[in-house]
């Protein structure tokens, strides 16, 4: 059995990586230019660096490598695949076959090239699963009133954006929705809201899909999150227990108690 980690941004695919090879498993690494952290190859030489529209080759790397078992974990910005990337023949031809191009479709479709090629793709948590948020309050403080309003109403919100595949994320303010996230991603999100707001305290509420599949696409939180939640003038967040994994997760919950926020994780 073999593994190979197609590795986006962030700190995901880099615990992923550690904690393969913690356990002693054949792996190597998909990176994508302009969202896999260079750190990555600190971690291992076993890596191919490839384009986001370059499915053809990484399914070439991957036969080539024997590999039988396929990890997604980090984001990829779907911007890019309209934007600057330029798609091999492989990946023209998977688009064109999509009736839509949302998230579900797009990572899907990837998701079926590989295992047209006989590779499995299986749970991106499921090496680091320790890392998905439990349920109830996570932090020193509760959500108050008004903060535990705005997260009752913005679930009902956000579950329906989630299930339209439009994005996990909406930014809340006395149960009226501020702000909801398309591809511009959480941190923008937050900001945008901030900028509607300037100054005023917001609530976030971040969802999986009602029929999650963990194989990509998992809601995750980190550092960064808490970083732009400071600078939005967020006070709670409210996150999907068991399906959020919470990166670097101690130091995650010293910075939120630092600043007084509330983060609960609601089933």
């Amino acid at each position: 059995m073999k593994y190979g980690l197609i590795a986006g941004n962030g700190r995901f695919p880099l615990l992923v990586l550690e904690s393969a090879r913690a356990r002693g498993l054949d792996i190597v690494v998909a990176a994508i230019r302009g969202e896999t952290s260079p750190e990555i190859e600190r971690l291992t030489t076993d890596l191919e660096w490839m384009g986001v529209g370059q499915l053809g080759k990484l399914l070439r790397f991957f036969k080539r490598e024997q590999v039988t078992h396929a990890i997604l974990a980090g984001q990829v910005k779907h911007v890019q695949i309209f934007g600057s990337s330029l798609p091999d023949i492989r990946m023209i031809r998977m688009l064109a076959g999509l009736k839509r191009k949302n998230t579900d479709s797009l990572i899907g479709a990837v998701v079926a090239e590989l295992e047209k090629e006989g590779v499995e793709v299986i749970d991106s948590t499921a090496l680091i699963s320790d890392a998905l948020a439990p349920a109830g309050v996570l932090t020193r403080r509760s959500p108050n009133r008004d903060e535990q309003a705005s997260i009752d109403y913005g679930l009902s919100v956000a579950r329906e954006i989630a299930r339209l595949d439009l994005g996990q994320t909406i930014v809340v303010k006395d149960r009226a929705v501020v702000a909801i996230e398309a591809m511009e991603g959480t941190d923008a999100t937050m900001l945008r809201a901030a900028d509607l707001l300037p100054g005023k305290s917001l609530v976030i509420v971040k969802v999986a899909k009602p029929n999650q599949d963990m194989r990509f696409d998992v809601p995750v939180i980190g550092i960064p999150t808490i970083e732009t939640m400071v600078k939005a003038h967020v006070t709670a967040l409210s996150i999907t227990a068991g399906k959020t994994l919470l990166i670097d997760r101690d130091e995650l919950i010293t910075l939120a108690n630092r600043h007084r926020m509330a983060i609960v994780g609601n089933e």
